[in-house]
């Protein structure tokens, strides 16, 4: 198949899903062309079957605001003719599956079918949908879609209850490849690469996020300094975004900045993970938790809020640990009983990367999408 693949190709879960999903794909023969302003980030640029196409936004004085989403379906509709595609498959409904219904109208009005699938990830349903100036686009466009799918049973529920969608979702989960994330092996090799994170003794607790008020990444620092004050220990932060500055000097005033470690965004967080004893998510809403399914793979246990689709993906006191939203004392005291008890810490790292291999692989996960491509094209989805 010539899949056309558009998402946002900044840091963030649909992005990531979207750039491995295409990657995935033509590891498998397909040919997947990727439209968007600019390359996902996680795209090499030298990746076999895989092209990319820029989306141009040209700025008049006319315009207090570029029409991407314009620009954005005249070259989804130019790539899908001159390239022959099969399908559009867009991440995220806003605004990408509004221009894919126009890509899809331009095309139809010269005869060629374009069907397109919209993938549901999480704040396209729960928040920015929900806005009063989105709503009605956005159920029009998700109800006018040939195929949708959601990541989660949460979000798809959800999505029906707040936009009264009536047509079909299929549940497709988020997905790793266990072949890329995947533990550290040798003892004496984690042991060594743990050093230039942490003196032998100490714990490493890590968080991966867009550091977005929803992640909750104060709530991150409070927990590590109540486990600081009773293990040696140190926090890893991986990402950016708008509450970085005020973990910063929260960790600042907290008396721990020695011990915390912001690292910014990075590309290669597969070899970051295994590094880690456990991961921090107490976020205030996930639809999946694609941060906790990375660390599980590569058998580190989460600290997790039970919210939205997490407890799809963590069963509680198995593979993790959840707890409500902002018991900060709970999660760390969560997390100080794991370290404290390395025989109960291990046996959840075995289950966590069991739970990822046997549900969540991409060898599982991607020929869904490909039979659901299929369907779409068959008209039956």
């Amino acid at each position: 198949m010539r899949i056309g693949i558009t998402c946002y190709p900044t840091y963030g879960g649909s992005g990531v899903v979207a750039t491995e999903l295409g990657i995935e794909l033509a590891a498998m023969g397909h040919e997947v062309h990727f439209i968007s302003y600019s390359q996902p980030f996680r795209l090499s640029g030298r990746d076999d079957g895989i092209l990319y196409h820029e989306v141009p936004v040209s700025s008049y004085p006319l315009f207090e605001f570029p029409p991407y989403d314009l620009a954005l379906a005249s070259r989804m509709a130019e790539v899908a003719e001159f390239y022959d595609l099969d399908l559009l498959h867009v991440h995220y409904a806003i605004p990408h599956s509004v221009s894919a219904l126009l890509a899809r109208q331009m095309l139809a009005a010269r005869g060629r079918r374009l069907p397109f699938v919209t993938t549901l990830h999480g704040t396209d349903i729960t928040l920015v949908g929900l806005d009063r100036s989105y709503l009605p686009i956005t159920r029009y466009a998700i109800q006018e879609s040939d195929g949708v799918t959601s990541i989660s049973d949460y979000l798809r529920e959800k999505t029906v209850q707040d936009f009264g969608v009536t047509r079909g979702i299929e549940v497709v989960p988020n997905f790793v490849n266990c072949d890329v994330y995947t533990p550290i092996r040798d003892d004496d090799k984690r042991a060594e690469a743990r050093k230039r994170l942490a003196a032998p003794d100490e714990a490493i607790l890590m968080h991966l996020s867009n550091f977005r008020p929803v992640k909750r990444v104060l709530d991150v620092v409070r927990i590590f300094a109540q486990v600081a004050r009773e293990v040696p220990a140190q926090l890893v932060l991986v990402g950016d975004g708008p509450d970085r500055s005020a973990a910063e000097w929260l960790a600042h005033d907290l008396g721990i900045q020695s011990r915390v470690h912001f690292l910014g965004k990075m590309e290669r967080v597969n070899e970051l993970l295994p590094l880690a004893d456990l991961m921090l998510m107490p976020s205030e809403l996930e639809s999946f938790g694609l941060a906790a399914l990375e660390a599980m793979a590569c058998k580190v246990p989460s600290i997790a809020t039970s919210v939205g689709g997490v407890p799809e993906l963590i069963d509680n006191r198995v593979t993790g640990l959840l707890y409500a939203v902002g018991d900060v004392d709970g999660m760390a005291s969560g997390a100080l009983s794991l370290l404290q008890d390395r025989a109960r810490l291990e046996e959840m790292r075995e289950a966590g990367r069991k739970t990822a291999q046997s549900q969540f692989c991409s060898s599982l996960v991607v020929p869904h999408y490909v039979r659901y491509y299929e369907q779409v094209l068959a008209g039956t989805a």
